[in-house]
């Protein structure tokens, strides 16, 4: 299995390059620790001295100040190779949590076409059953599970939740993890904020169910036939014409967890003042 690289570049050219050094390194970690736990991948990740320099082979994660009308966050170059933007600003970290999102979805994914057969879904009296059905489920690692409620730290940078190959199993099982931190806790279990697409194999047309808000019952929308050459890229853009983003994020005040940049950030002085002292003793 050869090895991938991903680079996070910044467009912006304005987020610390200290904190865009640690978040890198926070996602080698989960890329080389976590997601191989579960997911066929061999992969690392580093931080780009440059968005003017692309090295050959390493598949880019651009920090961007916006996204163009029409566009969302992943992307096919025109060779068929991916690549990601993600919004980011020096005003907030939660960009880390995107970063790792798109990360984890390029690697489970490269390139947004892959399916996966599992029971059908339906929603009963606001709440998410199974169906008698078959789904082809659009594989997007993160989406079940996307909210900044299921993140995890390393080393003071919040990341992504993800699902692992259970997700798809068709009954629940004893001791079985269904996504990294065991946030998800049964096949196809869709957390509020989150959301997954799939192929409607009856119709030969999308379907997508979507809880965006939690304090509302989650709905289900017909999406029509895909176009293009990426499901992933053709979701991605229905997002944004959906949300006006890729992605759903809970509003700050109706999360279940506070926000974690503060404690994240004394985390990461703290790292930073272990090394220097480290540094000295040599």
């Amino acid at each position: 299995m050869s090895l991938i690289q991903v680079g996070l570049a910044d467009k912006t050219k304005e987020i610390d390059p200290s904190l865009l050094q640690a978040v890198a390194a926070a996602l080698n970690i989960q890329v080389t620790r976590d997601l191989p736990q579960f997911w066929n991948v061999k992969a690392t990740v580093m931080a780009l001295q440059s968005a003017t320099k692309i090295p050959a082979g390493v598949w880019p994660v651009f920090l961007v100040k916006k996204l163009p009308p029409g566009e969302g966050g992943f992307h096919l170059d025109k060779h068929n190779q991916p690549y990601s933007k993600v919004i980011a600003s020096p005003d907030s970290d939660e960009w880390t949590v995107d970063a790792s999102h798109e990360v984890l979805e390029m690697l489970v994914d490269p390139y947004g076409n892959r399916l996966q057969n599992s029971t059908s879904i339906e929603i009963q009296k606001g709440k998410i059953v199974d169906g008698t059905g078959e789904f082809a489920y659009l594989v997007e690692a993160c989406d079940p599970c996307e909210a900044d409620d299921y993140v995890y730290p390393i080393q003071g940078v919040s990341v992504s939740d993800f699902i692992t190959p259970h997700f798809y199993d068709p009954v629940v099982t004893p001791g079985t993890r269904y996504s990294f931190t065991g946030a998800i806790k049964a096949p196809r279990q869709i957390l509020p904020g989150g959301y997954i697409s799939w192929v409607n194999q009856q119709t030969d047309e999308m379907q997508q169910l979507l809880w965006v808000d939690p304090s509302k019952p989650p709905v289900i929308r017909d999406l029509g036939p895909a176009s293009g050459s990426s499901l992933r890229e053709w979701i991605d853009l229905g997002m944004r014409k959906q949300t006006g983003k890729a992605t759903v994020r809970i509003p700050e005040e109706k999360r279940k967890k506070p926000a974690l940049s503060e404690r994240n950030l004394a985390k990461r002085q703290a790292l930073e003042e272990i090394a220097v002292a480290r540094a000295k003793r040599y």
